[in-house]
């Protein structure tokens, strides 16, 4: 929570577009954002929406996919896989600091949960920490927006610099 995640999904798709780059940028939490009454089926419907979601898009012609999402585990980052049916996956890990991120959830959330978004900042980066599923690494922190974007789409190799 609070790397910017969201927001550099919104400028790479927009750096993608400007070079007719087709793609779909999917924040996967808005596909799982309900209450269920069992909730642990949020995540087993929110990557069903991405299922779906992602062969409306192939239907179309569309094969690159930008997800955002902190991916917690290797079983997650099957399912994303599984789901979007990429032959090829990189994963990117946006990095600030924790007093960063706090700050951007802080500033970001103002409803009922804002308190909890922001304990879970720490917590989250632990979660990643642990996990090391990225194939790199960008700093998000003192920089623009666009230059954290290219230089992912970069790193990935969806575009040269």
């Amino acid at each position: 929570m609070g790397a910017g995640k969201s927001t550099i999904l919104g400028e790479a798709s927009c750096l993608l577009a400007l070079r007719r780059i087709p793609h779909a940028a999917i924040d996967l939490d808005a596909l799982g954002l309900a209450f269920l009454a069992k909730t642990s089926a949020n995540d087993d419907v929110m990557y069903a929406n991405l299922q779906s979601v992602a062969a409306n898009y192939a239907a179309l012609g569309v094969h690159r996919f930008l997800l955002a999402r902190a991916i917690e585990d290797r079983a997650e980052l099957d399912l994303c896989r599984e789901s979007i049916k990429a032959a090829n996956t990189v994963v990117c890990r946006l990095a600030a600091s924790i007093e960063t991120m706090r700050q951007r959830v802080e500033t970001r959330e103002l409803g009922v949960s804002k308190q909890e978004f922001i304990a879970r900042a720490s917590k989250l980066n632990s979660i990643l920490d642990t996990a090391h599923l990225e194939d790199f690494t960008v700093a998000n922190e003192n920089r623009s927006l666009t230059d954290v974007a290219l230089e992912m789409l970069t790193r990935a190799e969806w575009i040269s610099s």
